[in-house]
């Protein structure tokens, strides 16, 4: 059989991207790089925070405007200068980092800025039609609510149908199933080889490795802007591709001792919450977290998690319970009151709850610093300390920016990320609530970030970490708690934790139901 790299040397590529050089204040982000999508294929585009891959498909939709370059979409020579043309041309990306109007209804920004669309647009049928969509897809959400009332996994939804409405053909997918179950990551694989088939085609951006293995045919590593290698996915493995973005051995199985847990740290006791519309949030929902332990909470964005780290870190407000946090009832106290008793919160939003974007990369570093000294004498900023303070931290967590007076908005979201976590987990004293930690970070540092979970509880914090990576929860938990509209299914310890139970969990099944499900789904599969 002919390789497919030979037999695609008789196709003209969908989208062929020649020499694109693209600069921004400070940096190179894309350096000459050359990129060719075939008809029918996935390409999985692969690089460590930083490497210029977003950068690259924003140049592709038009969002940014290359210095160097041409592209070739179906071996026509485009001029993409805005997302619009993009649009024209059947291009279609799921950002990382979401498009939308937060003012507007999902509806709304689902249909906003198409060209064939009525002078007085039937909302109704638009609604009709994404939740066909919705369901068809197993992305279910009210296309009547106002984007700023949904979390971040529901927004990513949004993006996902906004792409699919409008009937795009070359699909570009930055994380896509970072915020799914295993079940709906897999039924988006079924979806996207259907597509595949109906002559589609796709760019793929994602950090994790089996998902390469699963979606695509080809794959393009990118490292400090230029291309490293281009492989055949048959023909390669994970640790031949995390080497190639990172440069060293990356290790994807951590080892941590045993857990010895303590005191209780954290103590959420039937706690209730409503969201804006007054609906239940969090229902009679309890658990507790030892000094020196780590729990995991599993869950599809929008059950409650949000709601959950926001109520204990006193963004939000509970309707009844108790938040105790070392002995102490913190029910209900400002977002201060908590810092000042030891907790530290990794948002889920990082860019508008984690960072200030027009401050410099120094001042987001010392923001729980500017309290004390050294950072501040009289409350007179000593910006001597503030530069020395943000030199350690970057250096520790390998923030890569021009300069640490660089504002923070110029940063590739996974730096951006890195400058959340150094400040959290630097001013952490107790209690580390950590939201999707490794969301859009590279294999590298998530390794990092994992380990610095595992460190924060070896020196005897308690660490709740809400994640939707089954992997990271049980290469780095203790224990996982599944949570489904507010409450929780059940909790397992996490050496013993199964994929399949824990996702029919997170689907709403009880710990029994679930286990029950994937067993009878294991024999179906056995053909008994």
């Amino acid at each position: 059989m002919e390789d497919t790299m030979a037999l695609q040397n008789d196709l003209t590529p969908v989208v062929e991207m020649k020499g694109i050089t693209k600069h921004f204040p400070g940096v190179t982000a894309n350096n000459q790089v050359t990129l060719k999508l075939y008809p029918g294929e996935v390409l999985a585009l692969l690089g460590e925070n930083g490497a210029g891959k977003s950068s690259l498909m924003n140049v592709l939709v038009g969002l940014y405007r290359q210095d160097e370059g041409e592209i070739l979409v179906r071996g026509t020579p485009a001029e993409i200068h805005s997302p619009k043309d993009a649009v024209q041309l059947g291009l279609g990306m799921v950002h990382q980092n979401f498009k939308l109007v937060e003012t507007m209804t999902v509806a709304e920004n689902v249909v906003l800025g198409l060209k064939h669309l009525d002078f007085i647009p039937s909302f109704s049928e638009i609604c009709r039609r994404i939740n066909t969509i919705s369901r068809q897809y197993n992305l279910q959400v009210d296309p009547r609510a106002y984007i700023w009332q949904l979390g971040v996994g529901e927004q990513q939804r949004v993006e996902i149908l906004k792409l699919i409405y409008r009937g795009a053909d070359i699909l570009i997918l930055d994380e896509p199933t970072a915020v799914l179950t295993p079940q709906e990551s897999g039924e988006l694989s079924r979806i996207i080889a259907q597509m595949i088939d109906e002559g589609k085609s796709a760019i793929f951006i994602t950090h994790k490795m089996e998902e390469i293995k699963r979606f695509s045919q080809r794959v393009q590593v990118l490292r400090k802007g230029e291309t490293a290698a281009v492989l055949e996915t048959s023909k390669t493995t994970p640790s031949e591709l995390a080497r190639l973005m990172v440069g060293r051995e990356v290790l994807f199985r951590l080892e941590k001792k045993i857990c010895c847990p303590g005191e209780p740290v954290l103590e959420v006791k039937n706690l209730c919450a409503s969201n804006e519309a007054g609906r239940p949030s969090l229902q009679d929902l309890s658990f507790i977290i030892r000094a020196g332990e780590i729990l995991g909470i599993a869950g599809v964005a929008g059950n409650g998690q949000r709601k959950l780290t926001e109520v204990i870190t006193g963004l939000d407000r509970a309707d009844s319970g108790k938040v105790v946090i070392q002995g102490k009832d913190m029910t209900n106290r400002t977002p201060l009151d908590l810092i000042q008793s030891g907790v530290s919160h990794i948002p889920p939003d990082r860019i508008s709850m984690g960072i200030v974007g027009d401050m410099s990369v120094a001042s987001n570093l010392v923001m729980k610093e500017y309290r004390s000294e050294p950072v501040v004498k009289r409350g007179i900023f000593n910006y001597k300390e503030v530069a020395k303070s943000a030199k350690e931290k970057i250096d520790a967590y390998n923030i890569s920016t021009p300069s640490q007076n660089t504002e923070a908005k110029f940063l590739s979201g996974g730096n951006i990320q890195k400058i959340i976590l150094a400040r959290e987990i630097g001013a952490c004293r107790g209690l580390l609530i950590a939201s999707y930690p490794s969301r859009g970070l590279d294999v590298g540092a998530m390794e990092a970030v994992r380990l610095q979970l595992i460190d924060q509880r070896n020196i005897g914090n308690a660490v709740l970490l809400v994640s939707e990576d089954l992997e990271e929860l049980i290469t780095v938990a203790d224990r996982i708690a599944v949570i489904y509209e507010g409450r929780i299914m059940g909790e397992v310890p996490a050496e013993k934790a199964d994929i399949k139970i824990i996702g029919h969990m997170m689907a709403g099944a009880s710990l029994k139901g679930a286990a029950q499900a994937a067993a009878e789904a294991e024999l179906g599969e056995d053909g008994i």
